[in-house]
């Protein structure tokens, strides 16, 4: 009997409503989950997708090795670089000055994958942000619920390909190479805490002034997640500061409340009040 599981597509069709993720949200990517996904059909000695349904509804256990095959690892330093003009050129001096030294300047990266996002944050403060203000202070955290891409985001090493986007002097001044990899200088790397957490089901401790959300939250999870989600991100966020999700991503702020739209082109969104 053909019941429909005869692909990968079918089958993400199938499993990812059931782990309150959106199949659309995975149009672009499902190369790389489908490929987890043979691989691990052979380690189980499984033939089909309609195989790995089975073994699925059969063993309940096996939903969250499934789970984490799900997660995307795409990163690239200064991606969407738009949006960090805006953010180097407007958001982080708007947010020192309201600081005025009452406070470090905070920020948190989730979702991080192997840590491009948050060194580009780190380069940026240090190459552009300190020059303005060279008094105040920042702290970054950057979360992932993948040990091994914290463990390769710790490492600071990246291929050409991890730079395509990023201005060829930045790179020059804050990597070194070593052999056929790119590495990260200290100074850089020391300014990023690392923490391994699952945003579905924690989120940091602490207020921040800038948070980076994006291609995750709104991505790949179903609304009622995403905007349970970021209803606790905003618990986190301090009056005035900003939420940054990725270019393409479709953010539920009526059903959030407090975090209003500020640059739609951009997807940069606000929270309501005054710091």
């Amino acid at each position: 009997m053909n019941d429909g599981i005869n692909s990968c597509s079918d089958f993400l069709k199938w499993a990812l409503p059931e782990l309150k993720m959106r199949p659309e949200g995975f149009r672009k990517v499902r190369k790389q989950v489908c490929k987890r996904l043979l691989k691990r059909m052979s380690e189980l000695n499984l033939h089909g997708f309609e195989s790995y349904r089975r073994f699925l509804q059969d063993n309940p256990t096996e939903w969250k090795v499934a789970d984490e095959m799900m997660r995307i690892t795409i990163s690239r330093f200064f991606r969407d670089r738009k949006t960090w003009e805006e953010v180097t050129d407007n958001l982080l001096p708007e947010i020192v000055r309201k600081a005025n030294g009452k406070h470090p300047v905070r920020c948190w990266c989730a979702g991080i994958a192997s840590g491009e996002e948050p060194y580009t944050l780190a380069i940026l403060w240090r190459e552009k942000i300190l020059r303005q203000f060279p008094n105040a202070s920042f702290e970054i955290l950057a979360t992932d619920s993948d040990p091994h891409m914290l463990e390769r985001a710790r490492m600071a090493c990246y291929n050409k390909g991890s730079f395509k986007e990023a201005p060829a002097g930045l790179v020059a001044r804050a990597f070194h190479r070593e052999g056929p990899l790119w590495c990260l200088d200290k100074a850089y790397r020391e300014m990023v805490r690392f923490s391994r957490q699952d945003i579905r089901e924690e989120i940091p401790e602490g207020i921040f002034d800038l948070i980076f959300c994006k291609n995750i939250v709104a991505m790949y999870f179903n609304k009622e997640s995403a905007v349970s989600i970021f209803k606790r991100i905003s618990a986190r966020m301090r009056p005035g500061a900003y939420l940054i999700l990725g270019n393409h991503e479709e953010f539920p702020h009526d059903e959030v409340g407090e975090i209003r739209e500020f640059n739609r082109g951009l997807n940069i969104f606000r929270k309501i009040g005054n710091s």
